[in-house]
């Protein structure tokens, strides 16, 4: 018998985890699979959005690229959800700090993703609907977090659909309601769990400090991304 398959995921009979960890960039899931997983095998390679299965302190857990972007994860989370039966997410990935002390390479955990995006009207929600990350995964990354020596914020964050924003003032007002860090994807991950019934998580590290405009350096992103893989790890295993 034949494993399912989607236009956009084919794993070709590899095994896929009820548990799947989703930077934005295929190559990093790439670098997770090969520098954490055990014994990984490629389970996608359709649009070059790969994916791997292993196992992390023998526990199986599968890494998936999700593109840019909430329509992109979106889409490729809800076939792992509603196909491939996935029961956990966990987005990694970084983000711009919005407020003072959200520093470089900190990492923060979105308690809740504010969103400039339409993704969440399909659901035809009578009001204003919060899309809210996992409490279970949250209290498991803050700890992994605390016990790595690691600087972490809790908090809402922004999932917006604009890198290049035309209003220049845009930011400044979800500052101003204590938004801790800006990032592309976790609205519409964290909407389409909650409408299955899953969990989802991001976890997040700052590139960029939007309060002093300072970044990182591509060199000094591989260190912080790699503390942010093994926080998400932790909590996926715990």
């Amino acid at each position: 018998m034949t494993s399912p398959s989607t236009p956009h995921i084919d794993p070709k009979d590899a095994p896929i985890a009820d548990v799947v960890l989703m930077p934005g960039d295929p190559l990093r899931a790439k670098f997770i699979a090969e520098t954490y997983l055990e014994d990984a095998v490629c389970f996608n390679q359709v649009r070059n959005m790969l994916g791997f299965t292993g196992t992390y302190r023998g526990r199986e857990v599968s890494v998936m690229g999700s593109g840019m972007g909430i329509p992109s994860i979106s889409l490729y989370s809800h076939e792992l959800i509603h196909t491939f039966g996935v029961k956990t997410l966990v987005r990694v990935g970084s983000c711009g700090g919005m407020q003072e002390g959200v520093g470089l390479y900190d990492i923060v955990i979105g308690q809740s993703a504010s969103t400039d995006s339409n993704y969440l009207s399909q659901f035809g929600i009578p009001g204003t609907y919060a899309p809210t990350g996992s409490y279970r995964l949250i209290e498991r990354a803050v700890a992994a977090a605390r016990d790595g020596g690691h600087r972490v914020h809790v908090g809402n964050v922004l999932s917006s659909d604009i890198f290049y924003n035309a209003d220049e003032s845009a930011l400044q007002r979800w500052m101003r309601m204590g938004v801790l860090a800006v990032e592309m994807e976790s609205a519409g991950l964290y909407a389409n769990a909650a409408a299955a019934g899953v969990e989802a998580l991001g976890v997040f590290t700052v590139s960029d400090d939007l309060v002093t405009g300072t970044h990182t350096t591509p060199e000094e992103r591989q260190t912080a991304f790699t503390a942010m893989m093994e926080v998400a790890l932790a909590t996926v295993t715990a």
